[in-house]
């Protein structure tokens, strides 16, 4: 299935979603809300005002190409903040500490295969939610699955372990500078505000994932004929060794603890944005490069190379913006805002958070990256939070819920695709293990909406 499956460059689908948006342009009614500034000088929207314009604005089709250098002009903090965070990331890869850290503990409840799924997926999240990990996962593969088989688990209890603990980590992100951070600009909401909520939520939502891979392994254990990698070859023979915890590494992970407290504190305690955010990752990239052995040419290689590897999430969020820029333009997004109020409101608040969960879900099957989502949905479902009465915090927490869980089983989904590649996992029996897991992730995120809505989550 996934080797026959031909699915459009995510590049190609968001030029189409422009084409759309251009057409929406020339057909639907132009009109607009009436704004007013909140405490913290953010337009919002006043509900009940909609009204069609009498002038409509007249956009050309060369607008498609003339919207892009504005829409990267218009996200260029954000763009150069991921840049930035990318290239720090790639240099704390290359000194071997993500790789140590994970190894060592991994290596520690090696021999017990409960603490494996707990620990496993625990600290997987972890990494996603705080730091946005999920490309630097991929060389875990081979090492987990040896461990899996080695415990007399399957291949498919491995993928549950890695797959499931990174798309929960991004789905209740806590600090992810990559979905949440950026969601919350595009929203005019602070950097990792409401992180309270989001954190509370870490818990409960992992332990659903670890039932779920837990009762699978423990009936593989049982009964290995169970198993649905039945039948299926393991792709190759996966090394076991772990690059060691040492000196160096170490410093490098408490330079890492100490950048992440700077962060809460000067997000919380200063206000810092985006500005000093990055100058935060440029900081750490400095340094943990030059503790970690790899020089000032070593440092600067591997930083470029990271921040380069992220040139095409920066093209993406350039093109995700340039829908929103176009239907600004054409006067038409408030339209939309518009309509989809007005369903939504018939069922109650709760439900409309509800169902920006469902849309934001269904919309990651055709924007997988995670910023270049909350480009196109936020900029309509952060005002729509406001027609409806409820928080824009509660809008940004169903993007981070549907795209985050829906990572795990889109095939456009570039890390998952990756991932079970390695592991020699056919498509079809990854989704027979993990749709059920995110039928009940996506009930749970529905409730949690739900108490949002009612406690006026911010």
């Amino acid at each position: 299935m996934a080797s026959t499956l031909r699915i459009p460059h995510t590049l190609v689908l968001l030029f189409g979603m422009m084409v759309l948006a251009l057409v929406a342009t020339w057909t639907l009614p132009q009109g607009r809300f009436e704004t007013r500034p909140d405490d913290s000088g953010h337009e919002l929207v006043v509900p009940g005002t909609y009204a069609q314009v009498e002038q409509r604005a007249t956009l050309s089709p060369l607008t498609l190409v003339t919207v892009v250098p504005r829409a990267l002009a218009a996200a260029q903090d954000i763009i150069f903040f991921v840049l930035i965070v990318g290239g720090a990331i790639a240099v704390l890869r290359a000194t071997g500490t993500i790789d140590a850290v994970l190894g060592w503990i991994l290596r520690r409840i090696g021999g017990h295969a409960g603490w494996l799924i707990v620990l496993g997926m625990a600290v997987f999240a972890a990494g996603s939610s705080a730091i946005g990990v999920a490309e630097e996962y991929i060389p875990f593969t081979a090492m987990l699955v040896a461990l899996c088989l080695a415990m007399r688990m399957d291949v498919m209890t491995a993928m549950g372990i890695l797959i499931g603990g990174y798309g929960i980590g991004y789905g209740v992100a806590a600090l992810n500078p990559f979905t949440v951070q950026i969601a919350q600009g595009v929203a005019g909401l602070p950097p990792t505000s409401g992180w309270g909520f989001r954190l509370a939520l870490f818990v409960p939502f992992v332990a659903i994932g670890v039932h779920h891979v837990w009762r699978y392994a423990e009936q593989v254990r049982r009964d290995p004929s169970s198993s649905l990698m039945a039948g299926v070859e393991v792709a190759h023979a996966p090394p076991t060794e772990y690059p060691p915890l040492s000196g160096r590494r170490l410093a490098v992970f408490v330079l890492i603890l100490i950048a992440l407290t700077l962060m809460v504190w000067g997000i919380s305690l200063r206000g810092w944005y985006l500005v000093e955010l990055g100058a935060l990752f440029v900081a750490l990239g400095l340094v943990a490069g030059l503790v970690g052995g790899l020089g000032g040419d070593g440092t600067a290689r591997h930083f470029s190379n990271g921040a380069a590897e992220l040139a095409t999430t920066a093209i993406l969020i350039g093109f995700a913006r340039s829908i929103a820029l176009i239907l600004e333009d054409g006067q038409v997004l408030h339209t939309i805002v518009n309509a989809l109020a007005g369903p939504l409101g018939l069922v109650g608040s709760e439900l409309a958070a509800v169902g920006m969960l469902l849309v934001q879900t269904l919309l990651n099957l055709f924007i997988p990256s995670g910023s270049g989502q909350a480009f196109v949905t936020m900029p309509i479902m952060a005002p729509l939070a406001d027609l409806l009465g409820f928080s824009r915090q509660v809008a940004v927490l169903a993007y981070q819920f549907g795209d985050g869980f829906s990572n795990m089983i889109v095939p456009t989904n570039i890390v998952l695709m990756s991932i079970l590649g390695m592991a020699g996992v056919p498509y079809d029996r990854w989704f027979r293990f993990a749709w059920p897991l995110l039928l009940k992730l996506t009930v749970a995120a529905a409730v949690a909406l739900v108490i949002a809505v009612a406690i006026d989550y911010r």
